[in-house]
């Protein structure tokens, strides 16, 4: 290794970062001999390099893209409530042509006691029919096989009559298929032997 010269330092590592030479001026407050640089007249700075000018114009980029995806997903929040609150309302319109005939079948009920009983079945066939077309059909089959997705057992029977794991009474209908269901039907089944 040669052995640098009296007064001088060693030259760094080919690629290390040198620190600022003495002979070099350093940037620090203007003097008054400075000159006045190229833009001086106009008071503005110094065009940016192209790297500065590219980074600002991705940060504006990603600054709008950002605001449009916030814009974006307000404004499927709101058409979201609203069809929400769209199908609440046709599912309660729905359901007005019931509650009509309740008040109807109640008015009606110290004329003709018998009647009541009647009106009030078909006000009940009427509610199961506005289920149905909202995509919530009834089931209360007896003599099925039990199904865990569409029965919930509440008693077990031994029933000679009946196959084991049948459904042998329906204490409570279901409404709904497997993937779209209000509520099992509560059943009770016939015990294994």
């Amino acid at each position: 290794m040669p052995i640098p010269p009296q007064g001088r330092e060693p030259d760094p590592p080919e690629g290390a970062v040198q620190p600022p030479r003495g002979d070099l001026t350093q940037p620090g407050p203007p003097t008054e001999e400075a000159e006045p640089g190229p833009d001086a007249a106009t008071g503005t700075a110094a065009p940016d390099d192209e790297h500065t000018i590219a980074l600002r114009e991705a940060e504006d980029r990603w600054r709008r893209a950002l605001a449009d995806l916030d814009n974006l997903r307000k404004r499927h929040a709101r058409e979201l409530e609203r069809e929400a609150a769209a199908e609440r309302a046709r599912t309660a319109a729905a359901f007005l042509p019931v509650i009509d005939n309740l008040e109807l079948a109640l008015s009606h009920a110290a004329a003709d006691p018998d009647a009541i009983v009647e009106g009030v079945r078909a006000v009940r066939d009427q509610a199961v029919n506005v289920l149905e077309r909202l995509g919530y059909p009834r089931h209360a089959e007896k003599g099925v096989p039990f199904d865990p997705a569409r029965h919930e057992v509440v008693g077990v029977v031994q029933d000679p009559d009946a196959d084991p794991n049948t459904v042998v009474q329906v204490l409570r209908p279901g409404y709904g298929e497997a993937e779209r269901q209000l509520r099992p039907a509560a059943v009770t089944v016939a015990k294994r032997e």
